[in-house]
């Protein structure tokens, strides 16, 4: 299911673009190590054109078909390392959590734009248990500025907000 993303519009898309056209002439552009070397050459087109034109669930299909990911992946259980068949839902978490994250740094260049002094975080995709952490996150204004500084020190992992909350948090943000 697609993230409901309220402000995804040709404003914020454009610059969703200008943030993953920094990343990739920087380097900085999070490409999964469950990429295989098909899946890391396509990706950043892909994403480029998830962001112009589709969304989240447009990338997910995109990079479930044409055997992009690996058969497989080391995972540490226990405090061993061990080799274990690719999660099935590869696809979905990192074209939901990388199309999110561009979302919201175009949307934070957009409220920073518009002199707009805080964005408000909501659940933008339902999900079946909710953490306590997430729930108490709806509702609550944030700085864009902060916002976008986080996402970008933190390319491809957790925030330091807690926004987006990991892969399966379905939390993202609006224009208040």
């Amino acid at each position: 299911m697609a993230f409901s993303l309220v402000n995804l519009d040709s404003a914020t898309r454009e610059l969703m673009l200008e943030e993953i056209n920094g990343d990739i002439k920087t380097g900085k552009l999070h490409a999964s190590k469950r990429l295989n070397v098909i899946g890391q050459q396509e990706y950043p087109q892909l994403l480029k054109e998830a962001a112009e034109k589709y969304d989240d669930s447009w990338l997910t299909s995109q990079l479930r078909s044409g055997n992009k990911f690996n058969p497989t992946e080391e995972r540490n259980v226990k405090g061993k390392i061990i080799t274990a068949k690719m999660n099935e839902k590869a696809p979905d978490m990192l074209a939901e959590g990388e199309f999110n994250r561009f979302y919201l740094r175009g949307l934070c260049l957009r409220a920073i734009r518009d002199n707009i002094s805080s964005l408000i975080i909501y659940r933008a995709k339902p999900v079946s248990n909710p953490s306590p952490e997430s729930e108490a996150k709806i509702g609550t204004a944030i700085s864009p500025q902060a916002l976008l500084n986080d996402l970008r020190a933190n390319v491809g992992t957790d925030t330091a907000f807690g926004v987006p909350r990991g892969p399966n948090s379905g939390l993202s943000a609006k224009l208040p």
